[in-house]
């Protein structure tokens, strides 16, 4: 199981607002989590992506058309993957892992 950190970047758009295109991504992540291929969460500057390595791939892929196919003709996407292999650890794992630290120093 991986993890990957994505922002997809429509670069030319009439409008320095992006949600609208965040919202259509969002539904390419809903049909590939009802599949359930892949779990996600939406931050404020980027969406969090879990899955198989090669599905990831893929679904990294087919957002990045997205832009396109609204007619954005330049995109830009970064990724970031963390992919631990010694121990299967979730999204859900790691933030509770760090909650748990900050509660015993309390």
């Amino acid at each position: 199981m991986a993890i990957v950190d994505v922002t997809v970047i429509p670069i030319g758009t009439a409008s320095p607002s992006v949600s609208e295109y965040v919202a259509e991504i969002h539904k390419v992540l809903d049909t590939y989590k009802r599949d359930g291929k892949i779990e996600f969460m939406l931050t404020p500057m980027n969406t969090i992506i879990e899955g198989e390595l090669p599905v990831l791939f893929e679904v990294v892929q087919a957002i990045h058309e997205v832009p396109f196919a609204k007619g954005v003709q330049r995109v830009a996407t970064n990724i970031r993957i963390d992919d631990r292999r010694d121990k299967k650890q979730r999204m859900v794992d790691k933030v509770a892992s760090v909650e748990a630290k900050r509660k015993q120093e309390a």
